[in-house]
């Protein structure tokens, strides 16, 4: 009898955790679908965007996130120069680049523990790697002063396009820069945000 209970008990939370699980999930799509957080930028997350994460890092920043996309939506990318620019003190920057992208085997699997990579591709083309850090195998250990780790890792590739940016979190290894064509003339914008534990 205190068996059956017992199993009862462990079936109900069981059945529990999946109802919170879903609704959670749910709740994401939802936030991810209503948009609000574009505010008329006309640049899309892609597919593989973890949205849960998206969504906690928005809700817990904010005003930095608003910063980021004010920018990718108001910043004429044919005029700006190559640089950084500070948005929001040490919270949001934003580093631009032109320039060719590198053969394959001259790139390398990274990630960041403290920043969030947000990386749009404004004119030509490249391909992007992402992964997870969780069944990656560290090459170069975690270091502290540059904000990256390096790794071996078998992940999915994509290539960019002109209306959408890539997310990567701390737990997303990435492969970016990888070339595609012999187009030398790729202009990219990478924004890094805080992440928030």
């Amino acid at each position: 009898m205190k068996r059956c209970f017992l199993q009862q008990g462990i079936l109900f939370f069981c059945v529990a955790m999946m109802l919170s699980a879903c609704s959670s999930v749910r709740q994401t799509e939802k936030w991810f679908r209503h948009g609000k957080w574009y505010n008329g930028m006309k640049l899309y997350p892609h597919v593989f965007v973890n949205r849960h994460e998206f969504e906690s890092q928005y809700n817990k920043n904010k005003a930095w996130w608003d910063s980021a996309f004010k920018f990718l939506k108001e910043t004429d990318f044919d005029k700006i120069a190559p640089g950084k620019y500070p948005l929001d003190s040490n919270n949001v920057y934003v580093n631009v680049t032109v320039g060719p992208m590198r053969d394959f085997e001259n790139t390398k699997w990274e990630s960041h523990r403290h920043t969030i990579d947000l990386q749009y591709t404004y004119k030509g083309t490249e391909k992007m790697g992402v992964a997870p850090v969780s069944k990656a195998r560290v090459i170069d250990p975690y270091n502290e002063k540059k904000d990256v780790a390096i790794y071996d890792a078998d992940g999915k590739f994509y290539l960019t396009a002109p209306d959408t940016f890539f997310l990567f979190f701390p737990g997303d290894a990435h492969r970016p820069n990888i070339k595609v064509n012999e187009d030398n003339a790729v202009k990219k914008i990478v924004v890094k945000i805080r992440y928030t534990d």
